[in-house]
């Protein structure tokens, strides 16, 4: 017989160390998390902030968190099913209701934090690179986020950085280049061959970046362009994919998406605060019965009853009372 070794031994086990929850469930890098949180020692107990971006089937959620001891702190949230309120009601997961989340969640972030008249929106929103650090305009500093994106992609063109686009334009300081927006072209070798196909030399083409195709994403001109074109070939695909947006369109009565989007961006940056909830109203109770034995009755027509503990004095009182009218009673006959 064959000599086998036990490897997962008795000692083996005894070392074994679970991995994270989350990151068994495969919900958190917590390599890129260690040090999008890590603070450095000379600045103890100062807030460290991330733009948290996440996107689902139906919208995009953006957060400004801070880590503390405890857990994560979340000290403003904006999603695009907000944009509703602000007239669009169709297409909230495109590159262009991502842009408007950024934007929607830095305008509300530095009202709150007090710094919404120190540091402007954009006034260009053309697709330039544009980021408040380098502009510092008084003596209290912008506000600074770092972008976390947890798990999702990180390629080209990605909605994701249309959401740090926004903030950006909206007054936060996000650090990032233009390298990850639609528009960049990175810098490539060009191999030239010579008549037999040999490779006789090589050329480096620079990096590119056109503002313009970012400009054309953030106001979603690609999208009024594809609709248009579907309108010509396909209607009944159209009106089965774009139903929605005809209904926008002409509830905010323009015809175009960069209409619509420029109606956006104007009462985002004039209305950043979120509308507060009509909570329910508290009944006002009533009571019917007073005394020991209470019985309460609200405006909704439910009745209950409570009972209260009698102090000694009160027990005093009522023994006297019943003595006093016994008395009388008898005084009467």
């Amino acid at each position: 017989m064959a000599f086998v070794k036990l490897v997962k031994n008795n000692a083996y086990f005894k070392r074994r160390q679970v991995k994270p929850k989350r990151r068994r469930q495969g919900k958190t890098d917590f390599y890129a998390r260690q040090r999008l949180v890590r603070q450095d020692k000379n600045k103890y107990d100062s807030k460290k902030y991330r733009l948290v971006v996440r996107r689902t089937n139906s919208k995009f959620i953006a957060q400004v968190i801070y880590a503390t001891m405890q857990g994560d702190k979340v000290l403003c949230a904006a999603e695009s099913s907000e944009l509703k309120r602000f007239g669009v009601t169709a297409g909230l997961t495109n590159y262009a209701s991502a842009y408007c989340t950024g934007l929607l969640l830095a305008r509300r972030l530095l009202k709150q934090v007090g710094l919404a008249d120190i540091y402007k929106t954009n006034d260009k929103i053309d697709g330039t690179f544009y980021n408040v650090d380098e502009d510092i305009q008084d003596d209290k500093r912008p506000f600074k986020a770092l972008l976390d994106v947890g798990l999702a992609p990180t390629t080209t063109g990605a909605r994701i950085f249309a959401v740090l686009k926004g903030a950006c334009d909206g007054g936060v300081n996000v650090p990032h280049k233009t390298k990850r927006f639609p528009g960049y072209h990175r810098a490539q070798v060009e191999e030239i061959k010579g008549k037999r196909g040999k490779v006789v030399d090589s050329e480096k083409t620079e990096a590119k970046f056109d503002e313009k195709v970012l400009a054309a994403h953030i106001y979603g001109d690609h999208v009024t362009e594809y609709m248009n074109k579907l309108k010509k070939e396909d209607p009944a695909k159209f009106k089965r994919q774009f139903s929605r947006w005809e209904k926008c369109f002409g509830a905010a009565k323009v015809k175009t998406c960069r209409d619509l989007y420029k109606k956006v961006h104007a009462a985002i940056v004039k209305t950043p605060e979120r509308p507060k909830a009509a909570g329910n109203k508290k009944p006002t109770k009533t009571v019917v019965t007073p005394g020991y034995a209470r019985v309460y009755k609200d405006s909704k027509g439910r009745k209950w009853l409570r009972h209260f503990r009698q102090t000694v004095a009160d027990r005093k009182e009522r023994v006297n009372n019943r003595i006093a009218a016994a008395l009388s009673a008898a005084q009467d006959v």
